[in-house]
């Protein structure tokens, strides 16, 4: 290959990048924990977990609708389950409590597998940052509003075909299951994912 042939591709897939897999690093938590809810969730008879939300300047992007089908999914298969589970039990209160978790993509920057084989490395790092708004259904306090972050970098995402970016959406599912499951009985808060 000529290298007015390697620069041309070169430049192509740099075209090919998404201007927001490209953009400055800015995507963080901001802290390494989360604080404790204010009450124990275990306090509640019944839990519903809201639709999956994105923050309206990263909605638009196929890219990222993709990614919140995805984000979706393992959210229903964890923390859905876990809320099903719970409300088939007997309810402790009259009225009975209800607590709503709302999750919400507050930034993301998704890398799709066709994004990798046409951009590798060259399209950057996937990034997200999920936050979960749990209120008081009756009342509307919240008790708590931690956020989860998760990214998977450049190279490594290109060395797994884009596998990293995916993996990316399940790992900080996990973590926001972690957050909820690990206040059930006792409020401890939990990891954000992030580390400076």
């Amino acid at each position: 290959m000529s290298i007015r042939s390697m620069l041309a591709t070169a430049g192509l897939l740099l075209l090919l990048a998404s201007p927001i897999a490209m953009a400055k690093d800015e995507i963080r938590a901001s802290s390494e924990t989360n604080q404790a809810p204010s009450e124990t969730f275990n306090a509640f008879d019944r839990f519903e977990l809201a639709p999956l939300e994105v923050s309206p300047e990263y909605a638009s992007h196929e890219a990222n609708q993709r990614a919140k089908g995805i984000l979706q999914g393992h959210l229903l298969s964890g923390l859905g389950v876990w809320a099903n589970d719970r409300n088939l039990q007997t309810a402790k209160h009259d009225p009975v409590r209800t607590l709503r978790i709302e999750p919400k993509i507050e930034k993301i920057r998704f890398v799709t597998g066709a994004g990798r084989i046409w951009g590798g490395a060259f399209a950057g790092s996937s990034q997200v940052l999920l936050t979960l708004r749990i209120v008081d259904k009756a009342s509307g306090q919240v008790l708590a509003q931690p956020e989860f972050y998760q990214h998977a970098r450049g190279m490594a995402a290109a060395w797994t075909g884009g596998g990293a970016d995916y993996a990316m959406l399940e790992r900080v599912a996990n973590l926001a299951n972690q957050y909820i499951g690990g206040n059930y009985e006792t409020a401890t808060g939990g990891k954000t994912g992030w580390a400076p």
